[in-house]
């Protein structure tokens, strides 16, 4: 590796983790203040507490880094300016692309960080979060049920489920509807039970009845104390994608989900967006570098902006860029924009835009 490689990326990689730093502990500071007096109701044990902020540090990191991306590759492009270095790299025929190859290599290999925790770290860290939060701070039995927010779920071609609550850990439904129709959609069984439960790779349902209704308008009563249903949903997909928790879902969670629920309604479109602007949102640190060295040279070529500049730059970027990725994915939800193209919208327009600046860069 080049000495001049390599000198670059260790002043760009030590401005970065002080950026990172920086809004991680505006960021905790700020979660803390807002949830400690809720946590002061209970007879907390602080270190639940600690471990419960630990576990919420790779979603955040995930949202701040390319905000620390940009800052660092503006701040750093700034003081290489300032101290005459690109001056002195350009007078000896050291290309921009060169010089800029470090801020890139780095960027490539937070993507890839990024993409890891999105795909895996974050949804494993939430759900234990989650669950310290609800049991060993909130103080509420494991058996402690949540309402869903979309409790209508189509379970195959020809049922419909209906789930009144959940426990947290999605084994045990309660107040469950299945409705059975035909070709025709003409209603032929429904089942009610007081809940269900999951054990052994199967669901059971436990004291209800089912209604038959007979082609010639009679109907058939039946009540059972235990009956194995045939559902092919698993009790994760109760806590994540029913729940709209698409965050506590990794990628081959939601692809199982999505595959397992014959579903072509708001919950599929809704999981779709969350999930391809999941595997969008880590390419953005390619791109804050390249809006961030184009913003830093187009002037001149040459000369940076200042510290005070480059960090206000950094955070109406930043705030562009979340406003229009909340814009997107909520167009994605609503149906409004196919999934993919929500998900992946914003990143094409920053590229753009980035491309576009770059190519104002007087080399």
């Amino acid at each position: 590796m080049p000495i001049l490689f390599r000198y670059l990326l260790r002043e760009y990689a030590k401005i970065f983790f002080m950026c990172f730093a920086g809004l991680m502990t505006i960021y905790l500071v700020i979660d803390f203040f807002e949830k400690v007096r809720r946590f002061l109701r209970y007879d907390v044990y602080w270190p639940d507490v600690l471990v419960y902020f630990l576990l919420k540090m790779p979603g955040i990191s995930f949202q701040i880094a390319p905000l620390a991306i940009l800052m660092a590759t503006l701040l750093t492009l700034g003081i290489l300016s300032r101290n005459h270095e690109i001056t002195a790299m350009r007078s000896c025929g050291i290309s921009l692309p060169r010089i800029t190859s470090p801020f890139l290599a780095f960027a490539v290999g937070i993507m890839l960080v990024l993409l890891l925790f999105s795909s895996t770290v974050i949804p494993l860290a939430a759900n234990k979060a989650e669950e310290i939060r609800v049991i060993r701070i909130e103080k509420k039995p494991p058996s402690a049920v949540l309402k869903l927010p979309n409790p209508w779920a189509r379970v195959d071609a020809d049922t419909l489920l209906h789930v009144a609550t959940v426990a947290v850990g999605g084994d045990a439904l309660a107040g469950v509807q299945l409705y059975h129709f035909d070709r025709t959609f003409r209603m032929i069984d429904m089942i009610e039970a007081e809940e269900a439960r999951y054990d052994g790779g199967s669901w059971t349902l436990h004291r209800g009845f089912q209604r038959r209704f007979n082609p010639d308008g009679t109907v058939t009563l039946t009540e059972f104390g235990e009956k194995p249903v045939p559902l092919t949903l698993i009790p994760a997909d109760f806590t994540g994608g029913l729940a709209g928790d698409s965050e506590s879902m990794t990628f081959r969670d939601i692809r199982g989900y999505t595959g397992r629920l014959y579903q072509n309604g708001a919950q599929i479109t809704r999981l779709l967006t969350d999930y391809y602007g999941r595997i969008a949102f880590p390419f953005v640190a390619i791109i804050m570098v390249l809006v961030g060295i184009a913003l830093s040279l187009r002037r001149s070529g040459t000369r940076g902006s200042g510290m005070a500049v480059g960090i206000g730059q950094a955070l109406m970027i930043g705030f562009f860029y979340w406003a229009t990725h909340s814009i997107a994915i909520a167009f994605g939800r609503g149906g409004a924009l196919p999934p993919i193209v929500a998900g992946w919208l914003t990143n094409v327009l920053f590229l753009s835009y980035g491309l576009y600046l770059m190519l104002k860069v007087r080399y």
